[in-house]
Parts: C-alpha cells; sequence; structure tokens
C-alpha cells in the first residue's frame, strides 16, 4: 500500500470518527407560548412572577426591563460551535411596576453582534520582568508563623 493511500484512509478514519461527537446544548429557560400568552398589558411584577417565574436576567441599568431567553447550542468535534435556535422575551414595566411592552425576538428577526476582543488596560502599577515572576519568591509559608509572645 502506498503512502499516498494510507494518509488518506488515516484522514477518513479521524473525520469519520470525528463527525458523531454531536452535543445539542439547551441553555436558559422560555417559559410556554401558553404562559406568554397569559400575558397582558398593565400586569403588575408579581403577577408576571406568578404567570412566568423568575426571569433569565434583569437589565443591570433598567430594573424595570426583564429578559427570559433560551437558545440551543450545537457543537460538533472540534467545529466552532453553532447556535441553532434562540428566543428572547424581553418585558418592559413603567415607573409603577405595571408591563408597559412584551416583544419576542427569534434567531431568525434577531441581530447578531460582533464580539470586540480588544483590551482594556487596567490602571495601576505595571510588574516588571524580575517581579512579575520572581516577586513571590519566599512569601509562600504552609504553616502558621506563631508568635511566642502570643501564642493564640
Amino acid at each position: 500500500m502506498s503512502i499516498n493511500k494510507l494518509v488518506v484512509l488515516g484522514l477518513a478514519v479521524f473525520f469519520s470518527a470525528c463527525s458523531s461527537d454531536m452535543f445539542l446544548t439547551h441553555n436558559g429557560n422560555m417559559p410556554s407560548n401558553e404562559r406568554i400568552a397569559q400575558l397582558k398589558i398593565g400586569d403588575t411584577k408579581q403577577q408576571v412572577v406568578q404567570t412566568l417565574g423568575a426571569p433569565s436576567s434583569v437589565v443591570s441599568f433598567d430594573q424595570n426591563t426583564w429578559i427570559y431567553m433560551s437558545s440551543s447550542i450545537r457543537r460538533v468535534a472540534f467545529m466552532e460551535p453553532e447556535e441553532v435556535n434562540r428566543d428572547v422575551l424581553t418585558i418592559e414595566f413603567d415607573r409603577d411596576g405595571k408591563v408597559k411592552d412584551i416583544e419576542r425576538l427569534t434567531k431568525a428577526n434577531g441581530t447578531e453582534i460582533a464580539v470586540n476582543t480588544d483590551a482594556t488596560k487596567a490602571q495601576g502599577h505595571e510588574p516588571g520582568f524580575f517581579e512579575k515572576y520572581f516577586g513571590g519568591v519566599g512569601g509562600y509559608s504552609p504553616f502558621p508563623v506563631i508568635d511566642p509572645r502570643n501564642p493564640q
């Protein structure tokens, strides 16, 4: 058997073994459509919690926006994960704590957001080479240091 045939056979075995490693994970907890249909403008926060349960998230800058969400992600071997399904329900409350707006988005009508990979430099002391790699030498003590004048 030639070397080329061995390489092709090896690659075929490798890719056929990896192709069966598919995992589908579900994240979040979206209430059923029947429960969502029970919501109406003017419901209180307490009524929403009784109908749908606690939200997946509350917007940190605006405590009057609740988010219920779920998604399904497919992972195949070493390939990049792919989002198969996304369902987001946002509920906005007015100042009196009553439902003002209900909006539902899916993967089809949602927007893909590009993740920014830029790093933000932290303010403060920037350690040099020796401090960074040798600054902790001698600072570790596996046993507590006991003061003989004040044993506890």
